[in-house]
């Protein structure tokens, strides 16, 4: 073979991966029937403030209901055009894996095993998280290596039950798990002075004790975190093109935080602004929706809907809020936190 046909095969292959990486997206089926239906079926809590809880008149809110409402608005142009299911514990894969709802939106941890060994994928993680304890502020208790032979209450078949088991073991402190199926009844368990300390993720702690304590100043929750508790939403395996979409809606929210597009300015931001970054994401300069099977305009709609990544977490558990979490690792990337997007692009 001559050099000159080298030089043509070399150029026609580089010409079709180009053109092959700018190809618009095929619909995956999960895709085709959220649209055909007309709503995307989200997996939440029972009922956690700051995560996902319903008011009194049924409306659900939370930092994992936005990111639903977030990839509803992306897909289907509307962030109502969503049904919460509520699962327990038990109940939240089986539910992901028989298709019962499109997406499990429910501060769950991402593990290698239920990334591994589920059918499910695990997408991006939207609140970095860690297992802590809460106690009656009498008890004078500052540090979870105080609590030897304590009784705890836990909400059990997660990562949480586990997690006590290693730290009571490591640290020889002989803790008595006292374990329940349903968050409520963990909540009356503790309140009611059935158990020394309660644990769970930090973010579900500082969630229940403003719901659920007749004064949050009566019980605290000690700075030792004993785990790593990524959260974030999950898919089923096998549609790699919805996949696709939740993962780049989370990372498309934080990547708005970081360049100053809010829901208040997006429309003129899209409307004025001359930053290629900001043209870019917001879909007047490059329609990146077509690679993901949506049209040019699914990141401003999911901004508009929701918010960037920071109003997300300031307004259902930011320290204004009843839950009062500072951002702390949840921050930007270049403010110090861990929260940082591939570039959209």
């Amino acid at each position: 073979m001559g050099p000159c046909r080298n030089k043509l095969l070399t150029r026609l292959f580089t010409a079709c991966l180009v053109g092959a990486a700018t190809l618009p997206a095929f619909a995956g089926k999960t895709l085709d029937t959220i649209k055909s239906r007309n709503q995307l079926v989200v997996g939440v809590s029972t009922g956690v403030p700051g995560l996902s809880a319903p008011d009194s008149q049924g409306r659900w809110s939370g930092l994992d209901v936005d990111i639903g409402r977030a990839v509803a608005a992306a897909i289907l142009g509307d962030g109502e055009k969503t049904k919460w299911v509520p699962l327990t514990v038990q109940q939240r894969f089986t539910a992901i894996q028989s298709g019962e709802v499109d997406l499990l939106s429910r501060g769950t941890t991402f593990t290698l095993t239920r990334d591994a060994s589920l059918g499910l994928h695990q997408t991006a993680i939207v609140l970095y998280d860690g297992q802590g304890f809460m106690v009656p502020a009498k008890s004078k208790v500052t540090s979870a290596k105080q609590l030897k032979g304590a009784t705890v209450c836990l909400q059990g078949s997660n990562t949480t039950e586990k997690n006590l088991a290693d730290f009571s073991r490591a640290h020889k402190l002989n803790l008595k798990p006292v374990v329940f199926d349903k968050l409520d009844a963990v909540t009356v368990a503790y309140f009611g002075g059935r158990c020394d300390a309660y644990t769970s993720d930090a973010s579900a702690l500082a969630a229940v004790r403003s719901r659920e304590a007749k004064d949050p100043k009566d019980h605290v929750i000690l700075p030792d975190l004993i785990s790593k508790e990524p959260l974030g939403p999950m898919v089923r395996r096998g549609d790699d093109e919805f996949f696709a979409i939740v993962k780049w809606v989370v990372y498309g929210l934080i990547e708005a935080e970081e360049h100053g597009i809010t829901q208040a300015n997006v429309d003129q931001l899209k409307a004025e602004s001359t930053d290629p970054a900001v043209q870019r994401l917001l879909g007047k300069s490059e329609d990146t929706g077509k690679l993901l099977g949506l049209d040019r305009d699914w990141l401003a709609r999911a901004i508009k809907t929701v918010g960037n990544y920071g109003e997300i977490f300031e307004r259902n558990l930011g320290e204004k809020t009843p839950v009062g979490l500072p951002r702390g690792l949840n921050k930007p990337w270049n403010q110090g936190g861990l929260m940082y997007a591939p570039p959209i692009r």
